[in-house]
């Protein structure tokens, strides 16, 4: 079912709720590419490699090509933060209140850190709100705090901490090797008026700056796509709980479970209880059908959670038994194949917004970056060193599936450099970026719980 059909069949309260979230969705994206791109920018910007205009522009389209190419691991992070079924057990309108709830106080954030030109995390941002409205869920359900997955953001939690202690310390270091590798004096002085620096340094220059671009689009962009999808299966579940768009994936994935099912057999391995259930729920539901879409749409959420439970434990024992790895992995992709997609357009979409909001309100982050963290400008060998260093670290957490601040890796970054080039670093600028780093998380948790109270009070 395409997603215009699908929204068509909606009713129409329910539509106009969906198109509001969906909104507010790519609103955070559009912000999150003016607020955490800039950083991307500063270093041409300050080297004068390129002037502002050309450097937002580059800089937008890598991003859009990065959330195109970043793959989707980092998106069902996000997603499996919060039990996407607690969307399910409440009405539209309670579903609208928690996904909004999130939404705003993300959006809200971002614009006033941006406000005050402070360089903060979208990624605590987000993180922090679906947590937010996981907790006053479950509280409000007389639940405790079991309605978030704390094994998975415990994952996160450790990315975004370690993340910018490394992005410090490799951008000190990489700076230090590079004055002994090339000791041009001219490479680690703050440009002079308007003059461009050698061509082979604004080279490598614009490719960092692309770089971090492409990494940022790679890692964020998943992270709006994520978003996106916790709407539309909060939403409308019959259409984006299963994978409809292959026509043969339904008939595989029961390929898939009997492999599993079998391959525990021949190794004289039990299944657990809950898994013969659900592979004896998901052998009754796709017995005879090719496609998911052939599946009747009020059985289509069952079959997803038995898919994913499936997965989730067999995975687990994968985690514990390496050397079976080899045996059962290729069957669990299958099934992952059933429940983790990201249809063509959401990924446009989301590589839109996330690159349109990159060529808009970039000059504030720009300035503490550039100015405000050193007590000198930014020189050509620091905004090489420290963007070459984040745009490792970025797509290496792509690559790993879990969720990084680019702002934090580029900011730690360009203070290592400045340390390491001993040009000294500003100590108000570095207290104000860590206060809004220690409290981002929680305080759009705060927000995004309250609003959630606010609006259950007022709609519910």
């Amino acid at each position: 079912m395409h997603f215009l059909d699908a929204i068509a069949s909606l009713p129409t309260h329910t539509m106009l709720c969906l198109i509001m979230a969906l909104a507010v969705a790519f609103a955070f994206e559009f912000i999150n590419g003016f607020h955490d791109t800039a950083n991307a920018v500063t270093t041409v910007i300050y080297t004068r490699t390129l002037k502002a205009t050309p450097a937002v522009l580059y800089s937008g389209l890598l991003n859009f090509i990065g959330v195109l190419c970043g793959g989707t691991a980092i998106a069902f992070g996000i997603v499996n933060l919060l039990p996407v079924d607690l969307l399910l057990e409440h009405s539209s309108n309670a579903a609208l209140v928690m996904v909004l709830s999130l939404l705003i106080s993300g959006v809200a954030w971002n614009l006033g850190t941006w406000w005050f030109g402070l360089p903060v995390s979208s990624s605590h941002t987000l993180i922090g709100s679906i947590l937010g409205v996981g907790v006053a869920n479950s509280l409000l359900e007389g639940n405790g705090l079991a309605g978030v997955n704390w094994h998975k953001a415990a994952e996160v939690g450790a990315a975004l901490l370690f993340s910018p202690l490394l992005g410090f310390t490799l951008a000190a270091a990489g700076l230090a090797l590079c004055r002994l590798l090339v000791p041009d004096p001219e490479l680690y002085q703050p440009p002079h008026d308007d003059k461009p620096p050698p061509r082979w340094i604004r080279a490598i220059l614009i490719l960092t700056c692309g770089g971090v671009s492409y990494a940022h689009g790679s890692n964020d962009g998943q992270k709006g796509m994520g978003l996106v999808l916790l709407v539309l299966v909060g939403f409308m579940p019959f259409a984006y709980a299963l994978n409809t768009a292959d026509p043969t994936l339904a008939e595989r994935t029961l390929k898939a479970t009997e492999d599993i099912e079998a391959e525990y057999q021949s190794q004289g391995l039990a299944l657990s209880t809950a898994q013969q259930d659900d592979i004896a729920t998901i052998r009754t539901m796709l017995a005879g059908i090719r496609s998911f879409s052939e599946l009747p749409s009020e059985e289509r959420w069952l079959a997803r959670l038995a898919i994913f439970r499936l997965k989730k434990q067999t995975d687990d024992y994968l985690a514990a038994n390496e050397e079976l790895h080899g045996l059962l992995y290729p069957p669990v992709s299958r099934l992952s194949e059933a429940v983790e997609y990201v249809p063509l357009w959401v990924m446009v979409c989301t590589a839109l917004a996330l690159g349109l909001g990159t060529t808009i309100g970039y000059k504030r982050i720009v300035v503490t970056v550039a100015e405000k963290i050193g007590k000198t400008h930014l020189t050509y060998a620091q905004g090489a060193v420290a963007e070459s260093v984040a745009a490792g670290t970025i797509l290496l957490a792509a690559f790993a599936g879990v969720p990084v601040s680019t702002t934090h890796v580029l900011s730690s970054g360009v203070a290592g450099t400045m340390v390491a080039n001993r040009s000294g670093v500003q100590a108000g600028t570095l207290k104000k970026i860590g206060l809004a780093w220690l409290f981002t998380m929680p305080a759009s948790m705060l927000l995004a719980a309250l609003l959630f109270f606010l609006g259950r009070a007022l709609f519910l």
